[in-house]
């Protein structure tokens, strides 16, 4: 398999892989079953071996449990590992109950991270999104008092608006933004993606298949209970519709060799050299397709046919990722 190029995280940030690994689905984040833990190490040291070096995992994953995986898989190479953090989800019996940022939890959620990561310090620590209960000052400024005592190194942000990010970065340089984004869900290109291009900040996208709409795999209606269903764009006509504007990504897919998925994720990491596609795997099996994924090459009819077709607001209903 062919390395990943490494890119600077932000304008001044550290060196980081050009793909992203997503560690969620390697724990039971929404549903009771867990993953194979085994499976999901290999998972991990084999995006290692092959230069995805950045982790994206969750304090809330899994209660805890998507840390102690990552913090096993990394025990021996540590230095090859970008950890990155998110902070501040409170979940009860598996369902999402608020959040929580306030100075002194932080201070507490840092040090089980720590424990759980079996590490001296956390790469990138962020809020992993912001409800206006504590004021921005306040949350910045416990991680940048992190950051000086060396428990962190990086600040970062998630799911927040443009006027949010200006201000963050004001109180403490904000080294990474991660935000979802992909051809179905590009509302941030209008403010958040341009502010964070002027401040010098790097962009993690996640959710480039549209939480599976742009795989090809999709068939409406969904079999009941499946998570997107709490998501109008997934329900009823809605779905129907999408589904049809999906058509036009699989019959490119098909003409260019390569799965949806592929196209989907190329997509995304030619919309700048600053813009990082954060891909979640827990198998070693779909490494292969999303390292190939960031070898793909557009012409620009190709460019002009997907950004026409699937141009802002083209989607029908609404996800947790929509203002």
């Amino acid at each position: 398999m062919t390395q990943v190029k490494k890119i600077p995280l932000g304008a001044n940030g550290p060196l980081v892989s050009k793909l992203g690994l997503g560690c969620m689905r390697m724990s039971p984040t929404w549903g009771k079953t867990f993953p194979d833990t085994t499976e999901s190490i290999a998972t991990i040291h084999a995006a290692l071996d092959n230069g995805i070096n950045f982790l994206n995992t969750g304090d809330f994953y899994g209660a805890g449990h998507n840390e102690l995986l990552v913090g096993k898989a990394v025990k021996d190479r540590r230095d090859q590992a970008f950890i990155s953090v998110k902070f501040g989800a409170i979940f009860y019996n598996g369902a999402w109950i608020g959040l929580d940022l306030r100075p002194v939890a932080i201070k507490n959620f840092i040090n089980y991270s720590l424990v759980r990561l079996g590490v001296d310090y956390i790469d990138l620590y962020q809020p992993c999104r912001m409800d206006n209960s504590v004021p921005i000052e306040d949350i910045i400024g416990t991680v940048a008092d992190l950051i000086k005592e060396g428990k962190v190194r990086h600040l970062g942000v998630s799911e927040i608006t443009a006027e949010q990010l200006r201000k963050a970065h004001s109180v403490h340089p904000v080294t990474a933004l991660e935000i979802g984004y992909s051809l179905a869900e590009r509302q941030i290109e209008s403010d958040l993606l341009p502010t964070a291009k002027e401040l010098g900040i790097g962009v993690v996208a996640f959710a480039n298949t549209a939480e599976g709409l742009l795989s090809g795999d999709m068939k409406a209606p969904l079999p009941a209970g499946s998570y997107q269903l709490h998501f109008p764009r997934f329900q009823g006509e809605n779905l129907v519709k999408n589904l049809e504007k999906v058509e036009v990504l699989k019959s490119m897919a098909k003409e260019k060799g390569f799965t949806p998925t592929q196209l989907a994720i190329a997509w995304v990491n030619h919309q700048g050299e600053h813009i990082m596609p954060l891909v979640s795997m827990a198998r070693r099996s779909r490494l292969s397709e999303n390292l190939s994924a960031m070898q793909i090459q557009f012409t620009e009819t190709e460019m002009q046919i997907l950004n026409t077709h699937f141009s802002p607001g083209s989607m029908l209903g609404g996800t947790y990722l929509q203002r």
